[in-house]
This record gives C-alpha cells, sequence and structure tokens, in this order.
C-alpha cells in the first residue's frame, strides 16, 4: 500500500462534497480512497506503447439515417386550421 491518505485530505473531500462523515464513514473513505490510487498505481505499470487510443470500448458505427423528407409541402391543409393566416403563414398576437 503505497498511497497513504491523511485525516485532513479526508476532511478536505468532505468539505468539497459537502458531506458530514462520522469517524468511521471517514476511516471507511480513507481507505477505499487508497485501495483506489494502489490500483490506479498499478495500470500505471501497464505497457501501452503499441495500443492505440479509443474513445469506446466497444465499436462503434454511424446510426444515423438519411435525411428525407416524407410528407412534402402540405402547407395548404395546415393552414386550413389557423384561425388567421397572411401570405401563407399563421399569424399570432405581438409579443410586445
Amino acid at each position: 500500500m503505497a498511497n497513504v491518505i491523511s485525516d485532513e485530505t479526508i476532511d478536505y473531500v468532505g468539505i468539497l462534497a459537502k458531506l458530514e462523515l462520522s469517524d468511521e464513514e471517514k476511516e471507511q473513505a480513507k481507505k477505499d480512497l487508497e485501495e483506489m490510487l494502489d490500483y490506479i498505481d498499478k495500470l500505471g505499470e501497464l505497457d501501452t506503447e503499441n495500443v492505440e487510443p479509443m474513445s469506446h470500448v466497444f465499436p462503434v458505427e454511424n446510426v444515423f439515417r438519411e435525411d428525407v423528407v416524407t410528407n412534402g409541402d402540405d402547407r395548404d391543409n395546415i393552414l386550413k386550421n389557423a384561425p388567421e393566416e397572411k401570405d401563407g403563414m399563421f399569424v399570432v398576437p405581438s409579443t410586445f
């Protein structure tokens, strides 16, 4: 266990996270943080020289579809429902 977390660090993290921890919870948090840092150190020992960087663990493919208009120009039918229209547009009350 190379990483040792001080009580001051746990108190500071608690303040940043706006947590009120009991003494028992502080000890558990200290142990958990030490284990996390030890694991990160262990990962740092891996040889990643020939590993290509990636943004996702699994391959991601483009799932977008082509943008195709399906309803066409139906302005006249839409404007039939308008209480008032002018030059092919809805007339609405002024907002200011």
